[in-house]
């Protein structure tokens, strides 16, 4: 039976509280700023057109919708999960807000409609995973097939345009649309990793995500229901990729029956590279913040050399496996440390006295 840490342990402070939640920690995030200072550095001096303020727009703007998902990925990462269904789920969502338009809802109702929708598939994901018990890995990479196939069955594999629906305007608005010199859909991203960070680091909730990433036998002899914290942590990826379907229909004023691969690796590669761990309990919303930005700005600056988008794909794989490869080197380094510490604390063996006779 594994025991919980007491409060006030030196293992209850490393990991923040009793209930295993790591505290900021910048170390986790080198990696991304890092490549942020030294990518930006680079671009500045190479491409004059980098820091200016219409470039910077245009990287949150083409990040925008990997920003909203990496969230509900942050909390899907932080258990030891990870959710392979997030672009088709996003895809699926996207389809029926263009269904709901061309049905001749208006953009209030269609956007309700599109954020339930994703409620409901990151619903049946965390069902599967938590409360039935299924590999998350088994469920993910079903429904990520399930979800896309749904998409070109229901279209018939035909875009559905919503340029010249009336409805459709608000939420183009929302999607591309300036106050002042700030994109309106960045000002609603910075309220989402907001909102996102108080539930994390300021409820119940937040400590219990934590918690089931760092040891979910010591989470759940806590009184913690770990089953009901990942259904949830999945419902919430759901309702983000619910979210990022409306923006992503908004930026392309159009919702398209084919799933994009290279969105779902972004995704994955953002939340790592700000220093999440696979095997979770680790990092948190301003890693991923960072991390997402880091690509962005990748991209953004093949974009000015004028590199082939189509080797886009082969620049986030690449990021992805070196991230996951840094993760696993830090987590052995901390193993190693923690083993040598240990050892140098174990009490020497005493010698008894010799026997009598």
């Amino acid at each position: 039976m594994v025991k919980p840490s007491p409060p006030g342990s030196k293992e209850s402070k490393r990991n923040g509280s009793k209930f295993g939640i790591k505290g900021f920690s910048v170390g986790r995030m080198a990696g991304a700023i890092i490549g942020l200072v030294a990518v930006g550095l680079f671009l500045a001096i190479t491409e004059p057109m980098f820091l200016s303020w219409g470039n910077i727009l245009n990287i949150f703007r083409a990040q925008s919708v990997v920003f909203i998902l990496a969230i509900g990925m942050t909390f899907v990462i932080l258990t030891g999960g990870l959710d392979l269904s997030v672009a088709s789920a996003t895809g699926f969502c996207a389809m029926i807000l263009g269904l709901s338009i061309r049905a001749g809802l208006g953009p209030v109702p269609a956007m309700l409609v599109c954020i339930v929708a994703g409620l409901g598939l990151g619903l049946f994901n965390g069902f599967l995973i938590g409360i039935a018990r299924i590999s998350f890995f088994v469920v993910t990479l079903g429904t990520l097939s399930i979800y896309a196939s749904v998409i070109l069955v229901v279209t018939g594999g035909t875009t559905v345009s919503l340029f010249a629906y009336p409805t459709f305007s608000p939420i183009q608005v929302l999607a591309n649309r300036d106050i002042g010199p700030i994109p309106i859909i960045l000002l609603i991203i910075v309220a989402f990793y907001l909102i996102a960070w108080v539930v994390l680091h300021r409820t119940p909730f937040g400590r219990a995500v934590y918690a089931t990433g760092s040891n979910p036998e010591a989470a759940r002899l806590n009184g913690l229901n770990v089953p009901l914290t990942l259904m949830l942590v999945y419902t919430i990826a759901g309702l983000m990729a619910g979210l990022g379907g409306i923006q992503q229909t908004g930026r392309l004023t159009a919702a398209i029956p084919v799933v994009d691969p290279n969105q779902m690796l972004a995704v994955i590669a953002a939340v790592l590279i700000g220093g999440m761990s696979l095997r979770g309990g680790e990092g948190g919303l301003l890693g991923t913040f960072l991390g997402v930005l880091f690509l962005g700005m990748i991209q953004n600056g093949l974009t000015l050399k004028g590199v082939s988008a189509f080797w886009q794909g082969t620049v986030t794989g690449s990021i992805l496996i070196m991230a996951v490869g840094l993760a696993v080197l830090r987590e052995s380094e901390f193993r190693t440390k923690l083993a040598r510490a240990l050892r140098r604390k174990q009490p020497d063996e005493t010698v008894g006295p010799p026997p009598e006779g």
